[in-house]
C-alpha cells in the first residue's frame, strides 16, 4: 500500500514530458545543423571517436534519474506495520420518508431537503458511531448499511429522492420492522433507531412494531418534518419543475399535515424524543447530544497500515543514474588511428 505526502509534485512529470517532445520535435533541426559540418564522409571522420550509441543511452539514463527524482519529491509513504485500532459507539439507523408527501413546501426549500439537510449535521458530528439508512414510502429498504465511513454516508443521503421506491405510501411499521432485521443480533444496547417523517401512517399498527422493536434493546427517536397547517404535494416534471398538485380520486387538490401526534408516541415507546423540523425551529443537536452521552461499545476493530517514507530509496536510485551517466564514456572502443592524408 502506497500514499504519497506531497502529490502535487507529480505536476512535474508533465514538464519533463514537454522537455522530451520538444526535443523530439526539433530532431530535424539538429539534423541540418550536422549537415553543415560537411559531407557524410567528412562527419564520419570528425566523429569517429563519438559512440553515439552511447550517447542516446546515456540520454535515457538521465530521463530515467529525472523520473526517480521527481517520484522521490512526491513523497512515497508504503505501509509497513499493521496497528490496531478500536473505535467505540452506537449503531444509529435513520429511516427517512420519501414518500411523495415529503415534497410538501411548508418547510422550505421542501420537507426531503430539509430531512437530508439535519442528517448531514447529525453525521458531521458523529465521532466512532455507525450509521446506515433505511427508505420508505410504501415499502421499505435498507439502502446503506452500517458504515463509519461518514463521508460514504452523506454521499448516499444526497443521492435520496422520491423515485426511489415507486409504490407510494407512508409505511412507518415496515420501516421499523426493516430496522429491527438490519441491527446485529445479540445485543441489548447500543442501538439508535431515527424515524424521519411528516408521520402520515398508512398502516395502522406501526406502534405495536415500535413496541416490539423497544424489547429487543433499539431506542426511538422520531422526527417530525412538516407543520400542522400543512401544504399541497407539488408534482414535478422530469427537470425537477412544478407542473402541478397531487389531487385525490374525486380532482380535489391534497393537503398533507404534519401528524405529530403519533410521532410523540412512536417516541415515549420507543424511550426516545420527539423533535419537529419546520421553518422556525427543530435541529438534530439535542439528538445528537443524546447519542454522544450514550453508553458506548466497541464496535470494530481496525487494522491499518503505518507509512514510513520510503522517498530516500528512489532518490538514491536517482543518484546512481546520475553517477553512471557520467563515468559512461562517449568514446568508441574499436576506434582506430588514421594514418592517410584524405577523407
Amino acid at each position: 500500500m502506497i500514499d504519497f505526502r506531497y502529490p502535487l509534485f507529480f505536476f512535474l512529470y508533465g514538464i519533463l514530458f514537454l522537455f522530451s517532445l520538444n526535443r523530439w520535435m526539433s530532431r530535424r533541426r539538429r539534423a541540418s545543423e550536422l549537415a553543415l559540418w560537411g559531407e557524410k564522409k567528412v562527419r564520419e571522420r570528425l566523429f569517429a571517436r563519438f559512440n553515439s550509441k552511447t550517447n542516446r543511452w546515456k540520454r535515457h539514463i538521465r530521463w530515467w534519474g529525472f523520473a526517480l527524482l521527481i517520484f522521490a519529491a512526491t513523497g512515497p509513504q508504503i505501509g509497513t506495520q499493521l496497528t490496531e485500532v478500536q473505535r467505540k459507539g452506537v449503531d444509529i439507523l435513520v429511516a427517512l420518508d420519501i414518500s411523495s408527501s415529503m415534497m410538501a413546501e411548508d418547510v422550505k426549500p421542501n420537507r426531503l431537503e430539509k430531512a437530508k439537510f439535519e442528517i448531514f449535521r447529525l453525521i458531521s458530528g458523529l465521532k466512532g458511531d455507525r450509521i446506515g439508512l433505511i427508505v420508505f414510502a410504501g415499502t421499505s429498504h435498507l439502502y446503506l448499511p452500517f458504515t463509519s465511513d461518514y463521508d460514504a454516508a452523506q454521499l448516499f443521503v444526497e443521492a435520496v429522492d422520491t423515485d426511489m421506491i415507486q409504490i407510494q405510501g407512508t409505511a412507518l411499521g415496515e420501516a421499523v420492522k426493516t430496522a429491527i432485521s438490519s441491527f446485529p443480533e445479540g445485543d441489548k444496547k447500543h442501538k439508535v433507531l431515527v424515524v424521519i417523517t411528516d408521520g402520515e401512517d398508512h398502516e395502522g399498527h406501526a406502534l405495536e412494531i415500535a413496541e416490539d422493536a423497544a424489547r429487543t434493546g433499539i431506542v426511538i427517536h422520531s422526527v417530525g418534518v412538516g407543520t400542522s397547517i400543512g401544504s399541497l404535494i407539488p408534482l414535478l416534471d422530469e427537470k425537477g419543475n412544478r407542473v402541478d398538485y397531487k389531487k385525490d380520486r374525486k380532482g380535489k387538490l391534497v393537503t398533507t399535515t404534519l401528524n405529530a401526534s403519533i410521532l410523540r408516541e412512536f417516541a415515549t415507546v420507543g424511550h426516545g424524543v420527539f423533535i419537529q423540523f419546520d421553518n422556525r425551529s427543530g435541529t438534530m443537536d439535542e439528538l445528537l447530544n443524546i447519542i454522544q452521552s450514550m453508553e458506548k461499545r466497541t464496535l470494530k476493530t481496525h487494522e491499518y497500515s503505518q507509512f514510513e517514507d520510503r522517498y530516500q530509496v528512489f532518490t538514491a536510485f536517482a543518484l546512481i543514474l546520475f553517477l553512471g551517466e557520467v563515468f559512461i564514456s562517449n568514446r568508441r572502443q574499436d576506434y582506430g588511428d588514421w594514418h592517410g592524408r584524405f577523407v
